[in-house]
This record gives C-alpha cells, sequence and structure tokens, in this order.
C-alpha cells in the first residue's frame, strides 16, 4: 500500500514539473510587443521623443523580465544562422524560473504589480470554500438521490428526465436563471444578487454571524455549482447500482426476506460508490472550471473572477499562475481519487 501510494505521489511530481515547464515554455512564447506594451507603455510614452529612447526603455523592461538571457541551459544549432551546439550554464531563463518557482515566487501582476502568488492566496480564500462545499453538498445528494432511486424503482424514469434535462443547460444559463427566480425584483428577492456584502457590517459580528451571512451570499453562486455537477455524479451512481443490484449476493438477499431499502443501503451501495469514486478525478477541476464562471456572474472575489479580470487585461503572469493551480488541483484530485480507490477496495491492497 505504501509503496502504491509512493509511486503514484511520484508520477504526481513528475506531471507537476512536467506541467510547469509547459507553462513556463508557453509564458515566454507570448509576443514580445504584447508583454512591453503591458510593462512600459507609461514609461516609453513618457520617454517618446526618440526612438533610441525607446529601445532603451525595451531594453530595460526586457533586462527586468529576464528576457536578455538565453531560454535554457543550451541552444541547438540552426541552420540559417549557422551557429553551433553553445552550453550556457545556469545562466538562463529556465534556471532562474525554477528557481523562484521553487520558493513560491510566480511574478508580479502586470495590472496591480502585486506578487501572483499573494492574488491568488487571497482570491482562494473565497474559492476554496465555495468549491468544497459544493463538492461535499453534490456528493452527498447525489448518494441520497441515487440510494432513493434505487428503492423507488418506480419514479425512476421521470428523475433521470429531469436530470437529463438539468445537465443540458449552460452553467451561464443556470446561474442567470437563479438571478432571475430569487435575486429579482420583480419576481423574488430572497437571496442577493452579487458581492459577498459590506464588510463593515460585520465588524462587530460574532463568529456565527459571519458564517450565516457567509452563506447567505454564496446560496446562489453554491447551489448553481451544486446543480451543474449533481446530474452526472447521480447517473454514474444509478447504473452502478443498477448493475449491483442484479448480482448474486442481492438477489440472495431478497430471498432471504430482506427489503429492497435494506438491500441498498447495506449490500449494493458500497460496491457501487467504487467505480464512482474515480468521478473525483474530474469533479474538482469541473468546480474549478465553473468557479471561474459563476464568480464572475455573481460578482465573488475569488480566482475565477481574478483569471478573468487577468485574461480581459493581457496579465499573463495571473493567467499563467491560475494556469499552474488548475494543474495543480487536477493532479491532486487524482491522488485523491487514488488514494481512496486503495482505501475502500481491498482488492487494490492485496496487488500492492
Amino acid at each position: 500500500m505504501v509503496r502504491y501510494l509512493l509511486l503514484r505521489l511520484l508520477r504526481l511530481l513528475f506531471a507537476l514539473w512536467l506541467t510547469a515547464s509547459g507553462v513556463f515554455l508557453l509564458s515566454r512564447s507570448l509576443p514580445a510587443d504584447i508583454i512591453l506594451q503591458q510593462l512600459s507603455v507609461g514609461e516609453i510614452s513618457a520617454t517618446s521623443s526618440s526612438v533610441q529612447q525607446q529601445r532603451i526603455a525595451e531594453q530595460r523592461f526586457q533586462h527586468r523580465l529576464g528576457l536578455d538571457i538565453p531560454l535554457f541551459y543550451f541552444s541547438l544549432p540552426t541552420t540559417a544562422t549557422h551557429q553551433q551546439w553553445k552550453w550556457h550554464g545556469q545562466r538562463n531563463q529556465y534556471h532562474r524560473w525554477a528557481q523562484q518557482l521553487l520558493h513560491g515566487n510566480l511574478g508580479r501582476s502586470y495590472r496591480d504589480g502585486q506578487p501572483v502568488t499573494t492574488s491568488l492566496a487571497a482570491a482562494l480564500t473565497y474559492t476554496l470554500p465555495l468549491t468544497t462545499l459544493a463538492a461535499t453538498v453534490a456528493i452527498l445528494l447525489a448518494v441520497w438521490l441515487a440510494t432513493w432511486l434505487a428503492v423507488h424503482q418506480q419514479m425512476r424514469p421521470h428523475v433521470l428526465r429531469l436530470l437529463y434535462a438539468l445537465d443540458a443547460l449552460p452553467l451561464f444559463v443556470l446561474g442567470l436563471l437563479l438571478l432571475l427566480l430569487f435575486a429579482n425584483p420583480d419576481m423574488l428577492t430572497w437571496f442577493p444578487a452579487y458581492g459577498l456584502g459590506e464588510s463593515s457590517d460585520l465588524e462587530n459580528a460574532s463568529v456565527i454571524e459571519r458564517i450565516g451571512s457567509l452563506l447567505y451570499y454564496l446560496t446562489l453562486p453554491l447551489t448553481c455549482l451544486i446543480l451543474v455537477n449533481l446530474p452526472h455524479l447521480v447517473v454514474q451512481l444509478d447504473a452502478a447500482l443498477q448493475k449491483e443490484r442484479l448480482t448474486g449476493y442481492a438477489v440472495t438477499a431478497r430471498a432471504k426476506g430482506a427489503p429492497e431499502k435494506q438491500v441498498v443501503q447495506h449490500h449494493t451501495l458500497r460496491n457501487a460508490l467504487l467505480p464512482t469514486l474515480t468521478q473525483l478525478n474530474s469533479l474538482l477541476p469541473a468546480l474549478v472550471a465553473g468557479a471561474v464562471v459563476v464568480e464572475v456572474i455573481f460578482a465573488l472575489p475569488g480566482v475565477g473572477r481574478l483569471l478573468a479580470e487577468a485574461a480581459a487585461t493581457h496579465d499573463y503572469p495571473m493567467i499563467l499562475g491560475g494556469v499552474l493551480l488548475t494543474a495543480l488541483v487536477r493532479l491532486l484530485a487524482q491522488f485523491l481519487t487514488d488514494g481512496l480507490y486503495l482505501v475502500a477496495d481491498p482488492r487494490i491492497r492485496m496487488r500492492t
């Protein structure tokens, strides 16, 4: 078991290194004129009396970004310039970037000059509770609803039709529908339409009041993320339960007089949960991706809204930091799925 987890962890670290290297190459493949435009528009416009001064300003910003040194440890020969293979040593962009990455430095935002890690960490304080709570509630609701459908077979076709219809709705359409129905002065104003309220209103509030206020403002975004992920989870678990209820041990339990509810809860549910554990591998990344849309619609100060604003303003360091964060979530979800599957299925423990 320990050997199995160590191999998975090594694979995760290797995949993370490949992803980080891909992010580095992506950042260096961006057009240089766009980067210089984002960084030097103020200073170049102030010193635009001559072309020479503009070139000096551009070279200064290239030096600040570290773009004036070789890209990698070595450079390959090119036919056009007839250059030969050359070793550059540690003085290259990749080595410097890797050192900064190991120290948690992803660069600074073009927009406000703040460190990317600081901005992402501040935004995660809002996105992480939202996605974690959405994943927990969606899984619990999926288990309950799939179990109920296994017991009440006559209701199964009708509920599955509703779930398929719900699954067909795009995330932004579902968010707008919730706003129109429950945060509209012309219909219902049960919940706020955007934001998290004024921080000054909670200065003297207790912890319970703060949590209650946060849940009140997160009700619609949370409902949106739950509903968009619930149909897939229920359908997968329902299919696994339908397969398990026809197995020999389930038929034997019914022959001994066990009611259908007891057969499902005490016999078929545990085995049906094993295949659905793999859904965590896609659920967590889907929640992170969905948070981008939800946080923009409901104006929440999370990672999704931060990345959307970064894309609108061509803030490439922030965008690439978000790409790396999303890849990390995906890899951690896969590692978590492997670990849970190892604990839940004794056959894997025997093979490892």
